[in-house]
């Protein structure tokens, strides 16, 4: 991956951010490029009619705090061994991320599951989610492919390549209740012609295919989880569940990488 986007907005998460950009750089001879965004919805005021209107003083004020964390963080890439740029932009941070993203290879993010599942969504570049303090190393000691047979599945696996290049092993997990897609084998074979030999586990689903998913990545040791992401309506996962909005809620230090 030669061009790695990540969000650089201050507090919790950045560290990780930065590092794992920086890690994933070095390992692809890569160049990282630091974004940092002003929320223009965060600085709306409303009055007590119910119009909305825009201060010019807190809009300053915001606009000098984004220009301050742009330098801090051009002050710390500089004294680093890899290439960079810096982008301010205002607006949402998802639009600007998704804007940016377009030609980048992969977009850094941390701290929230509703930006990485917007992003993965509205931008066509894959979507790697970190918890806010584990940033990755690379080579990863083991990633899992989530395998369902689906058009999302079969795009993250394309754009993680990069990615499962870097990793000492590979694990596909599949769970045998879907009918239709994509034969595992097929993927296996793809991966193969890429220098990538991976184990196949197969499942028979235990509870909710999420939960049989969660199992056997635990159980495999992995550090990342390659998947399409919502392989189904959104609206229909947030109704009803489904396997992207559960790994996006959970908590811990596993790695996400999804892809629409």
């Amino acid at each position: 991956m030669k061009s790695i986007l990540f969000s650089a907005e201050a507090g919790a998460g950045f560290d990780a951010r930065l590092e794992t950009a920086l890690n994933l750089a070095r390992a692809t001879s890569g160049h990282v490029t630091a974004l940092v965004n002003m929320a223009m919805t965060a600085n709306i005021v409303m009055d007590p009619l119910g119009s909305s209107y825009v201060v010019s003083e807190v809009i300053d004020r915001a606009r000098d705090e984004r220009d301050t964390q742009a330098k801090a963080v051009e002050t710390r890439l500089a004294r680093e061994d890899v290439a960079y740029d810096v982008v301010c932009t205002e607006g949402d941070l998802v639009t600007s991320l998704a804007d940016a993203a377009r030609f980048a290879d992969v977009v850094v993010v941390s701290g929230g599951s509703e930006i990485a599942g917007d992003l993965a969504l509205t931008a066509r570049t894959p979507v790697l989610m970190i918890a806010d303090d584990a940033p990755l190393s690379f080579p990863l000691a083991k990633a899992c492919i989530g395998w369902d047979g689906g058009e999302e599945a079969a795009f993250a696996l394309r754009c993680a390549l990069p990615i499962l290049t870097l990793c000492d092993s590979v694990e596909m997990v599949t769970i045998t209740e879907k009918t239709g897609g994509f034969p595992a084998t097929d993927a296996l074979r793809y991966l193969s012609r890429h220098g990538i030999h991976a184990e196949l586990e197969e499942l028979a689903r235990r509870g909710s295919t999420e939960e049989t998913l969660e199992v056997a990545v635990a159980k495999s040791g992995a550090q990342l989880l390659v998947m399409g992401a919502y392989g189904k309506s959104r609206m229909r996962e947030f109704l009803f569940g489904g396997v992207t909005a559960y790994f996006l809620g959970k908590e811990g230090d596993l790695a996400l990488l999804m892809a629409h």
